[in-house]
């Protein structure tokens, strides 16, 4: 496993990673302002960067699937830069928070801290698919209270619900996530206590800090 710890200098002159304009609210039709210093990851860049990290290119195994619309996908490692976790799928949570995923592994173990990022080239975005359950990620904006706008990895298709922008910052050499169902980034609930401690939920307006920052390591095919 290796880190997508890699300069965009070079990417900047072959890939356009252009940044948000500029703005006050949350959007849901496209992304919400970014802090000066981030850009928009696209499907060549990440090809690009999970290549040189070693990072699978290759098809999923056997009986998984893709979008109809997504490229192959590019098999990888969320790390939380708050608590330094990788992120898993619960999977064997009860309802309603069955598939939840949370920053709690110490290490890439194998499928529940691996996911399939697909890049659609019609919106621009990435549909993230859990390797433990064969399930997109999906925001859920209807849940309330804590869990409202949790990610879980839960759904057959992919639509609005399941579909991120990747940004990146080349200073902090990190990543963050911005749902297209609430135009708010995933954020890492790290003092939240019990079952949804460290959950990941779509709930901040802007990229504040390591709560909404992520590293991505390449997973070997």
């Amino acid at each position: 496993m290796t880190s997508v710890f890699l300069s965009l200098s070079a990417l900047l002159t072959a890939s356009v990673l252009a940044a948000p304009m500029a703005g006050s609210a949350p959007r849901t039709d496209g992304p919400a302002p970014v802090p000066s210093g981030w850009a928009a990851v696209d499907g060549a860049a990440l090809e690009r960067l999970a290549y040189a990290a070693g990072a699978s290119q290759a098809p999923l195994a056997a009986g998984r699937t893709t979008s109809a619309t997504a490229a192959e996908p590019e098999l990888l490692a969320l790390r939380s830069a708050r608590n330094e976790k990788f992120v898993a799928t619960e999977a064997t949570y009860p309802a309603p928070n069955t598939g939840v995923l949370r920053a709690r592994s110490a290490e890439v173990g194998g499928g529940w801290e691996g996911f399939a990022f697909e890049w659609d080239e019609p919106s621009a975005t990435y549909a993230l698919k859990s390797l433990a359950n064969d399930r997109y990620v999906a925001v859920e904006k209807n849940y309330t209270g804590s869990a409202q706008n949790v990610l879980r990895a839960r759904s057959a298709s992919v639509g609005g619900w399941e579909r991120f922008y990747l940004f990146y910052n080349e200073e902090l050499d990190r990543y963050a996530l911005q749902s297209t169902l609430n135009g708010l980034f995933v954020a890492m609930e790290n003092s939240y206590t019990g079952s949804l401690q460290y959950a990941l939920r779509a709930r901040s307006t802007a990229i504040t800090g390591s709560w909404e920052e992520f590293s991505l390591y390449g997973i070997g095919a």
